[in-house]
């Protein structure tokens, strides 16, 4: 009964340790516990429409890395030898939550109270939630970011165009993102 138990905290521990960790470079519905990855789609012989999804924990650098990482890989698997990004684009969806911390309130869960005797009144009470102007203070506010960031590339043979600020050379792209990169192990 014992081992039972300890295997399923182990496994809950597993879970959760997985969903505390950065987006991975990975294709998107990938196994792994983490949500997100990179996803792509053909629009013409040479273009494409490129994407990278990350989770909270991923930073809107790291997302624009992974694109344009997959960009540069998806222009050499097809044969190509350098990109444009006809358009880019980032998007940032937070999330705020607003909560109040645990036994917070006038009948919270262990919460102070004080009683104190007053002159000619007999017995008084003193709440800390009913009559403080800074009630405010008692509320945990967070905000979580998640990005996604989005491309769509025309691909080209040969050299770069030379006065395309938009163009990149795949193979130095991935020369140069590649070795800063998280995959998933």
């Amino acid at each position: 009964m014992m081992i039972k138990s300890g295997a399923a905290g182990l496994m809950v521990a597993l879970a959760l340790a997985g969903c505390a960790t950065p987006t991975p470079y990975q294709a998107i519905g990938s196994r792994g516990g983490t949500t997100g990855g990179y996803a792509d789609q053909r629009i013409e012989e040479n273009r494409f429409r490129v994407s990278f999804a990350g989770n909270t924990m991923t930073s809107r650098q790291t997302v624009e890395n992974f694109l344009l990482y997959r960009a540069a890989e998806l222009t050499v698997a097809q044969g190509y030898d350098w990109f444009v990004m006809a358009a880019r684009d980032t998007e940032r969806k937070s999330r705020t939550t607003i909560d109040q911390p645990f036994g917070s309130g006038p009948y919270g869960y262990w919460g102070p109270s004080w009683r104190y005797r007053g002159n000619g009144f007999g017995w008084r009470g003193w709440d800390p939630y009913w009559g403080d102007p800074f009630f405010d203070r008692q509320l945990d506010v967070r905000t979580v970011d998640r990005y996604e960031a989005t491309a769509e590339i025309v691909m080209g043979r040969g050299p770069k165009p030379r006065t395309d600020q938009r163009a990149f050379d795949a193979r130095q792209v991935i020369d140069n993102i590649g070795p800063g990169m998280t995959t998933p192990s």
